[in-house]
């Protein structure tokens, strides 16, 4: 547009950020991205990938474990923390040069640099000195961790963006928390050797999720050995030369390496002068949008997690496509929040898509749940004692299947196809009338018939 710099300003290049300005960009449009610190956000730089990484390398342990069982002799093994490390980092960055040359081959120009307001339409970039214009703007930092305030001793914590950055991998470690980082985290340090405890406020790990899933994940950890402390919290934490104490609520201590907290996140608007520009904000500092993430301002638009709707990688992509969608292509496009799939990566991992049991009787009314808990053939024939959990919840009425729940190995990968079945509104007949792949975890999602009546209950209802 005329009388301006650029047609289109994104603050952020993470996932979101980068998919709307590459579309923006390939329209025609003048693009600019600033990014204060690497291209590719929470997810390529801090989060997902990087996670993902620390999984796959604590995920050997119990590989080795396991090939004994099946005849393979296993010699003495160790893990270099300092290695792999050096190779994370490595492909993160080549990660990072990738997004930034695809917004550059894309013609938008990527300003290594921290843009706040000056006024809606005017952005100073803070480390240049200089000030931009541009006819619309699109929001797009993201979220950060948070510690708890006024925590006595909270200074000697760390969070997740920290954990990608020690320099040694510690020989004890308390994970604060009940959420998904948390568990996570939890699972990835015991797999690399570090005994770990998992400490969490509330009476069972993963709030929100199907209280089925909850209750058989707590029991794989028991199985596995993870430590877990429910219902208490931190006082206080204390640095002596035995290592950090954690002063628990009800007088408990655990005396550690380190201490890590994932309790939370908190979407990034610090130092954007949102306030200048204008743009309003929740009690809870996440940028208020409209269905098209539009702001309270109509030219400035925010996506992903700044905007704490749901809080997951590919989610900001899809709002960051529907934007560029909407306003350079002249494609009006909403986003649909509703039935998105998710998946923990612990030990063992949980997969979800669409309502839990609970959910699903108070917005529906009558359903039918089919539950499958059984031990995997691979595991069985090492002499584990494993279990996976398979749940279907089924809206009687309709015979849809409104949510589907799956805790074992390579769930992740399953309940992405699950979801496609999930949110086309499938009924539990048409899943029946699929022919299962034999011998697979995956074919019982086709195989359950019966409904499943909890102990003391006389029925589904």
């Amino acid at each position: 547009m005329p009388g301006f710099d650029y047609d289109l300003f994104v603050i952020g290049a993470g996932s979101g950020g980068v998919r709307a300005a590459r579309l923006a960009a390939l329209s025609g449009a003048r693009v600019a991205v600033a990014e204060e610190y690497r291209p590719g956000g929470t997810c390529v730089i801090r989060g997902c990938v990087p996670k993902k990484f620390m999984v796959y390398a604590s995920e050997f342990t119990d590989h080795f474990r396991l090939a004994e069982g099946f005849g393979w002799s296993v010699g003495a093994r160790s893990f270099d923390w300092g290695r792999f490390m050096s190779l994370k980092d490595a492909e993160i960055a080549r990660l990072s040069g990738v997004y930034a040359a695809n917004l550059v081959k894309a013609g938008a120009d990527l300003i290594e640099d921290k843009a706040r307001f000056v006024d809606s339409h005017t952005l100073e970039l803070v480390g240049q000195g200089r000030r931009v214009t541009a006819a619309r703007i699109l929001i797009a930092t993201g979220g950060r961790p948070r510690l708890p305030a006024g925590l006595p001793g909270v200074e000697h914590a760390i969070t997740s963006n920290e954990a990608f950055q020690m320099a040694e991998l510690p020989r004890r470690i308390v994970v604060v928390g009940g959420g998904y980082i948390a568990v996570e985290f939890a699972c990835i340090f015991q797999g690399l050797g570090v005994e770990t405890t998992l400490v969490y406020r509330g009476t069972n790990i993963l709030r929100g999720f199907d209280e089925d899933v909850r209750a058989h994940l707590a029991d794989e950890f028991h199985k596995r050995g993870l430590a877990v402390r429910l219902s208490t919290q931190h006082e206080r934490i204390e640095k002596t030369e035995a290592g950090l104490v954690s002063h628990l609520r009800g007088g408990g201590q655990i005396v550690s390496d380190a201490v890590m907290f994932a309790t939370g996140r908190e979407p990034y608007v610090e130092g954007l002068g949102l306030e200048t520009a204008g743009v309003a904000v929740s009690e809870a500092g996440a940028i208020v949008v409209d269905d098209y993430s539009r702001t309270s301002v109509p030219h400035i638009w925010a996506v992903g997690d700044v905007t704490d709707r749901v809080n997951l990688t590919p989610v900001a992509i899809r709002e960051g496509a529907a934007f560029a969608q909407t306003e350079f292509y002249g494609k009006p496009t909403r986003f649909d929040h509703e039935t998105i799939a998710t998946a923990v990566f612990s030990q063992p991992q949980v997969a979800c898509v669409g309502l839990t049991e609970a959910e699903a009787r108070h917005g529906l009314g009558a359903v039918d749940i089919y539950r499958a808990a059984f031990r995997p053939m691979k595991t069985i024939f090492a002499g584990r004692e494993d279990r996976v959990l398979m749940k279907l919840v089924v809206e009687r009425a309709t015979d849809k299947v409104v949510g589907c729940h799956i805790v074992g190995p390579d769930s992740a990968e399953m309940i992405q196809l699950a979801a496609i079945a999930v949110k086309a509104g499938l009924t539990k007949a048409q899943w029946d009338a699929t022919c299962a792949v034999h011998p697979t975890l995956a074919e019982e999602l086709v195989t359950m018939r019966d409904v499943y009546v909890a102990p003391g209950m006389g029925g589904s209802t």
